[in-house]
């Protein structure tokens, strides 16, 4: 897989895929992530990339220009999957929605900034449009970020458990059970006797009652 994530401040991204599970998934050629300036593409010496917003109003607006530029220089290098812009009006991100994009092969995430981007941009060359919630952020590196670590890791290879994800909450609409570690006995409060007791399909029975439970007290709505 081959991510490219185009932003007017690509700098903020730096550090997020230059550690961990991130990291590791582009040394180890699972997927290649690619930030690109925008400014890179502007089309006057003064590198700007927005502008007033036509009919007034506070905020400034993207340029569909740059914009276009961009996309179209990386269309013409290789197909894409998908064109995604992260947006507070976009479809809101679910597990569902991960698991089918980690199946994807090239995908572009275009960053929102300031009052957004041109609506021509959504108009004529954005795919699909996401968003990580019901709350504004100052651009959308960050949502882009997110959106980039729950794909990359479920692509085969990435986790050194490939079970792993396939036990994350939401994966079955119901959150993840209660889990445990040394040691047995702390300060009175003891693991589980059952998580002991080497009885596989006993373990996971009770992990899948104490998932529903979990389900049923903080998020009933995955339930129906």
């Amino acid at each position: 897989m081959r991510i490219d994530i185009i932003s007017c401040v690509p700098n903020l991204l730096d550090s997020f895929f230059a550690h961990s599970i991130l990291k590791r998934a582009q040394e180890g050629k699972y997927v290649e992530v690619v930030v690109h300036d925008l400014r890179d593409y502007s089309v006057n010496k003064h590198r700007s990339i927005d502008d007033y917003a036509f009919g007034g109003g506070a905020g400034m607006v993207l340029q569909i220009e740059p914009i276009a530029g961009c996309i179209r220089a990386l269309q013409a290098e290789r197909a894409y999957d998908e064109i995604i812009y992260l947006t507070p009006d976009g479809e809101l991100m679910e597990q569902k929605m991960v698991n089918q994009l980690s199946l994807k092969g090239n995908l572009i995430m275009l960053c929102g900034h300031y009052k957004g981007v041109d609506q021509r941009v959504r108009d004529l060359f954005i795919t699909k449009e996401i968003s990580i919630g019901d709350y504004v952020l100052s651009g959308g590196e960050l949502a882009a970020a997110v959106l980039a670590d729950a794909i990359i890791r479920l692509l085969p290879g990435v986790l050194n458990d490939e079970t792993s994800a396939l036990t994350d909450s939401f994966q079955d609409n119901l959150l993840a059970p209660p889990v445990y570690s040394r040691p047995f006995d702390f300060e009175g409060n003891v693991v589980p006797e059952i998580l002991l007791s080497g009885h596989e399909a006993k373990v996971e029975e009770w992990r899948y009652e104490q998932s529903i439970k979990r389900t049923k007290e903080r998020r009933p709505d995955l339930l129906k």
